[in-house]
């Protein structure tokens, strides 16, 4: 594989997530959204309030020559709770679950062996959800870069500031 990637993970807070992916060298990209769910065009309120299916993911564009998908797995186990069942933390529902979404049937079956080969370092089955992405919506700007326009609000200090700090930590032993 020699052309960027693109993969849409869920594992909490949007927020959360990007900020740490947008730390990772070779990462291009990461777009918060919503994904996994039924509903058309949805909305931050329409996600939160529960009824669209749709989890809080981020779209992220990567070089895989730089950072390979088994890295971006990795930190995505790393950064979540995998076993833990629609909720994150303090945030609970089903918008909050852990999912990946692959583009193609190699990344599919990638991220199938990977689970496989993770799963048994944890004490609890694994929740996550991995599915083909058929829509992703683009969540409304106010959320895009959110840690760093933010950083004086409590839930980034935290909830996200520790992730990120947990994340770069993670990166300088790479």
């Amino acid at each position: 594989m020699d052309k960027n990637q693109t993969i849409i993970l869920g594992g909490g807070c949007f927020w959360c997530t990007e900020a740490a992916f947008l730390r990772v060298p070779g990462v291009l990209s990461v777009k918060p959204g919503y994904a996994g769910g039924s509903k058309p065009n949805s909305t931050y309120e329409e996600v939160c309030a529960g009824d669209t299916g749709h989890a809080e993911v981020v779209k992220v564009e990567f070089d895989p020559a730089v950072v390979p998908l088994e890295k971006i797995l990795e930190l995505f186990f790393l950064i979540h709770d995998p076993t833990s069942l629609n909720r994150q933390g303090n945030d609970v529902g089903t918008q909050y679950r852990s999912i990946i979404l692959y583009s193609t049937d190699e990344q599919k079956e990638f991220i199938m062996r990977y689970v496989e080969q993770i799963k048994n370092n944890y004490q609890k089955p694994l929740v996550t959800e991995v599915k083909k992405n058929d829509v992703f919506y683009e969540a409304e700007e106010y959320h895009h870069n959110y840690f760093a326009r933010n950083l004086d609000k409590a839930y980034c200090q935290v909830v996200i500031a520790p992730k990120v700090k947990k994340i770069e930590e993670i990166l300088e032993n790479y």
